[in-house]
């Protein structure tokens, strides 16, 4: 294992200064809402697909109490198409809490942030180096692989011994100025030379000191995670239109997968489509058998899903589901300022 020195950030930092990301729009202004709106879409979003997201969401709802007086509404249908709703939902609850307990700001502090719904250790400690410059350690998937790799260490990153070591690595490296550039520093590295497949060593600061490097196994570290098989699933969903073109959304259950999303109605195969039809579709309107069309595959973190299609024109409900909250017939224009999952919306958009 590499010794720990102050070459890997003051190195760290003289590349940020003319090759890392300045111009991020989180940045400019670079306030604890924004940066903690930022971390939270990055989770799971890379950065080109999240700065659009960012802007909307930002001019619609700028601040912690704009965010938490939204309706939940109106904060899915921001973050729709990024996927991971959960965090559009835990974002919309801190929000709340901190206008309950924290008088509308986010707390400065890495306990009271890591209480807050969707924010772990590591998201609380980028806040607080990026919005305050506080002296905090982050270790998210990049820097996970920056160390790794940097000090050969072996074994998943996921697993709690070696999270542990990379923890406590992480916090020797810290330098006591510049936190806020040096976090962003840390995370362009791993994004933009230290990536997971072919990673550029040629142009990283950090090459000479690298084990993975200099042994040559860029390749093998970070260990990869335990391999496991993959679930497959499968559902039909009815594509229904009324006889002026409007489509009919289901709001889904306040939890599970797409949580509170309006999607197309749902059902485990063809006998449950069936029997939501007949259910919910009036009869005397129904004149044809719903057209299946080409299945749509989604991947999830813990299964893959297949949705089936069917698609039936110029129907109309049944009078006694007619008021149903959870059933909405909507136009395309309706479409944009609703919460939908992205394949469905992608499906819809399609057709």
């Amino acid at each position: 294992m590499s010794s720990v020195g102050d070459g890997f950030s003051s190195g760290l930092l003289a590349w940020f200064d003319h090759s890392g990301r300045h111009d991020l729009p989180w940045q400019h202004p670079r306030t604890p809402y924004r940066v903690w709106l930022s971390e939270i879409m990055l989770q799971q979003t890379q950065v080109r697909t999240a700065a659009p997201y960012f802007e909307r969401f930002v001019a619609a709802l700028p601040d912690v109490p704009a965010l938490a007086g939204a309706p939940q509404e109106q904060v899915l249908a921001l973050w729709s198409g990024l996927g991971y709703y959960a965090r559009a939902r835990n974002l919309h609850a801190a929000a709340q809490r901190c206008v309950e307990i924290h008088d509308g700001d986010l707390p400065r502090d890495l306990d009271a942030l890591v209480a807050l719904p969707g924010i772990g250790r590591s998201t609380a400690a980028a806040i607080l180096a990026q919005a305050w410059g506080d002296r905090h350690a982050i270790l998210d998937g990049n820097v996970k692989r920056v160390l790794a790799r940097y000090h050969g260490i072996e074994g998943w990153p996921g697993r709690p011994a070696v999270e542990k070591q990379l923890w406590a690595l992480a916090e020797n490296h810290l330098p006591h100025e510049r936190l806020a550039d040096y976090t962003q520093a840390q995370m362009d590295l791993g994004a933009t030379l230290c990536t997971r497949a072919n990673p550029a060593c040629v142009l990283c600061p950090l090459r000479d000191g690298c084990v993975a490097r200099i042994e040559g196994r860029t390749g093998e570290l970070p260990t990869a995670r335990p391999t496991r098989s993959v679930p497959q699933r499968q559902a039909d969903v009815l594509w229904l239109e009324d006889a002026d073109g409007r489509v009919l959304l289901q709001q889904r259950p306040p939890s599970g997968i797409w949580a509170s999303l309006w999607s197309l109605p749902q059902a485990e195969d063809d006998a449950g489509a069936t029997l939501w039809l007949d259910t919910h579709i009036d009869s005397h309107a129904r004149q044809a058998e719903p057209e299946p069309l080409q299945p749509v595959d989604h991947a999830f973190t813990h299964f893959k899903l297949q949705l089936r299609p069917r698609r039936l024109r110029g129907v109309e409900l049944r009078p006694a589901v007619r008021d149903n909250g959870a059933l909405r017939w909507v136009t395309r224009e309706d479409m944009q300022s609703l919460g939908i999952p992205a394949p469905i919306r992608r499906l819809l958009e399609a057709g």
